[in-house]
């Protein structure tokens, strides 16, 4: 049978649970019809490239589907009819890994990063982001008031 891989983007007003819920209607469409789905990853709420009926965050989901073309069709119209998915795209892939996805990956490289050593605080993260001292160019250094006349005045 041909695979694919679906990501479906729920309403962000939805909790985790009633997002699985969606995927479960998904296999029991798919078991009704000789399919399963062998991959599911559920990758979090995500803010949104741009709203999306009037949406700014979504809940995004990985499933990877192992199941007849008519199936899948099938599925494809029972996400569109689902008013809490916003937007599902499928993909006929050659194969299902079953290592993390690059989201999922990236997201595990971003944690371990976060949690090394930062170095100490800049100082003065508090204060108003002005400098305690002055500057010691010698263009901003305060002149006498004789030296700013200009040229054709001062001396006669």
């Amino acid at each position: 049978m041909p695979l694919y891989e679906t990501v479906l983007i729920a309403r962000n007003d939805l909790t985790q649970q009633q997002v699985e819920a969606v995927a479960d209607q998904v296999a029991s469409i798919l078991a009704e019809q000789g399919g399963e789905i062998r991959k599911r990853e559920y990758w979090g709420l995500r803010g949104l490239a741009y709203r999306i009926k009037k949406n700014r965050k979504a809940h995004y989901m990985l499933l990877g589907l192992d199941c007849p073309p008519a199936a899948e069709q099938e599925v494809a119209r029972q996400l569109g009819l689902n008013e809490d998915v916003l937007r599902h795209m499928t993909l006929r892939v050659e194969e299902i890994t079953e290592e993390p996805s690059a989201i999922l990956a990236r997201r595990g490289e971003d944690r371990e990063r976060d949690r090394g050593f930062r170095g100490p605080r800049p100082a003065g993260r508090f204060t108003s982001g002005r400098r305690e001292r002055g500057d010691d160019r010698e263009e901003f250094r305060a002149r006498p008031r004789d030296e700013m006349e200009p040229a054709g005045q001062g001396e006669e």
